[in-house]
């Protein structure tokens, strides 16, 4: 599932940063309500976050239905742009001669982030859980798609995720 939206989704600036307070808007507290509606029947026996606010708070919303365990996650983190807080249009120029490849200073390339969302696939993989929500970014929900589908690292760029949007996948 993918966060609610947020005033930096509004403004469309970066925020990979865990520590900056960067929360769900109005609106999207209203789309965490509704995913957590979608899901209210859905078995779920843990949550996993990144460690950014906005996932935590679409969690909460949903797991006032489920009452499990919610744990934060570092490798499930959005992708780190070098560009936190600046405009997104920044980050796509930066990277565009190579956009799997190019890592802005202070950021990675989307091959590293992919590269650590699978770590965590085959992580979360060897866990003894059967259903989890992992409520995470688009960036991250582009990676689990891919690695599901089987699509390459080329078609990360072509899939996008609406605000709450949920997903369904099964090793």
């Amino acid at each position: 599932m993918r966060h609610g939206q947020t005033n930096y989704n509004l403004q469309g600036l970066c925020s990979d940063d865990p520590t900056k307070p960067v929360f769900l808007t109005d609106e999207g507290l209203r789309q965490a309500q509704e995913g957590a509606e979608k899901l209210r029947d859905t078995p779920i026996e843990k949550i996993y976050t990144s460690q950014l606010p906005r996932t935590q708070q679409t969690a909460e919303a949903v797991n006032r239905y489920h009452n499990v365990p919610i744990e934060a996650r570092a490798e499930i983190n959005d992708i780190r742009t070098g560009y936190d807080s600046r405009p997104i249009d920044e980050y796509m120029q930066a990277i565009a001669h190579d956009p799997l490849h190019a890592s802005p200073e202070n950021g990675e390339s989307q091959i590293q982030h992919k590269d650590r969302i699978v770590a965590f696939i085959h992580w979360l993989e060897s866990q003894p859980l059967d259903h989890v929500l992992v409520v995470a970014h688009e960036e991250t929900l582009r990676v689990f798609t891919a690695h599901f589908r089987g699509y390459p690292a080329e078609h990360l760029r072509q899939m996008s995720f609406a605000n709450c949007e949920i997903l369904e996948f099964e090793p």
